[in-house]
């Protein structure tokens, strides 16, 4: 295999070394990256045996006993019939192998298949998403998972997210030289301020206990795979399970529609939306109630909500500058149309 089609950050000692755990995978031909998300890289790995992908896991060593029960919770779930890819054990029967620096990595097969934005789905495959994520929630319910601890149940506080925007909009009118990437923050910036200061008394309250549950924690476009095919293609897997934890279960569901739905301009389409919404409904057996207090908790969630400007402005990271127009524009659409949204997801 050439040196060329490695990862700077996979050398060809380590990727021998962490095939050579595996009992039965063949000996790499070829490896390529073909991702790098925020959390975790990837790579896909020809051997002499058949294709994988090779998950490097970000979080290190320390959290490989954390990433083992998630795998082990994700078979489970493939057990009741989730498309859920499987870990290949390595010859001790452990899901994750430790390279010699520390590093964690997982070997999945290779599945073939793309991913789609909501706007490539028919409204027939809107609710059939809709209708997964319920089955996720409540095969999660049953599957036997451990109890873990909470998220935060508290909401943002408006004063906190003042301060945010102080110190952000600082960041922006000292850059020296200023693109139209700070012309916009800045205008969003200060736009959302206004709009915290009009909304502010509509801080949600706490969430009810029996509105909690297992959530995939990270349900969008990029981690799901459809079957090659048109408007009958189905999902055939969802990907990383890194972010399974106990959540109030039907913000995930807003939170997903969001990013699933989302138009370039700023705006969600609310036939898709209401489509998934009410597949989701029955297939999670969530009452209006639920999926009103989601709706509402997530708005206000965007809405004090700056991770991107933060990661641009004070990480000096920029991977996600892209998303950030249409993200911006959406917490202003929203409020505009705050009960079109809520019908959409409610009725």
């Amino acid at each position: 295999m050439q040196p060329s089609s490695l990862s700077r950050t996979l050398t060809q000692g380590t990727l021998d070394v962490l095939l050579g755990r595996y009992a039965d995978v063949g000996d790499p031909v070829a490896c390529e990256p073909v991702s790098h998300g925020l959390l975790n890289r990837g790579y896909r790995v020809t051997t002499t045996r058949g294709r994988y992908f090779l998950k490097h896991h970000l979080d290190g060593q320390s959290a490989r006993s954390r990433i083992e029960r998630r795998h082990r919770a994700a078979a489970r779930l493939g057990e009741l019939g989730l498309p859920v890819v499987p870990v290949v054990p390595d010859a001790e029967g452990r899901s994750v192998v430790v390279a010699a620096d520390g590093r964690c990595f997982a070997l999945h097969p290779w599945i073939e298949g793309g991913h789609r934005h909501g706007s490539e789905l028919s409204l027939a495959q809107c609710a059939g998403l809709g209708t997964l994520l319920g089955r996720v929630h409540t095969r999660l319910a049953g599957a036997g998972v451990p109890k873990a601890p909470r998220g935060a149940q508290g909401s943002a506080d408006p004063a906190a997210t003042y301060e945010t925007i102080g110190a952000l909009l600082e960041r922006v009118r000292a850059r020296r030289c200023r693109d139209s990437f700070d012309e916009l923050a800045e205008h969003r910036l200060t736009e959302r301020r206004a709009l915290l200061r009009r909304h502010a008394r509509q801080r949600p309250d706490a969430v009810q206990d029996r509105f909690y549950g297992w959530v995939h924690g990270d349900f969008h476009p990029l981690n799901l795979l459809y079957a090659p095919g048109g408007a009958t293609a189905r999902v055939v897997a969802i990907l990383d399970w890194d972010r399974l934890s106990v959540q109030p279960r039907a913000e995930e569901a807003v939170r997903g529609a969001a990013i699933f739905f989302l138009r370039p301009g700023g705006t969600l389409d609310l036939r898709r939306v209401r489509a998934f919404a009410r597949a989701y409904r029955g297939g999670a057996r969530a009452p209006r109630e639920e999926l009103a207090a989601a709706v509402h908790r997530v708005w206000w969630e965007r809405l004090n909500d700056f991770w991107m400007l933060r990661w641009r402005y004070e990480r000096r990271d920029g991977r996600v500058d892209v998303q950030f127009p249409a993200a911006a524009a959406l917490v202003v659409w929203w409020t505009a149309h705050y009960e079109a949204v809520r019908a959409a997801f409610c009725d």
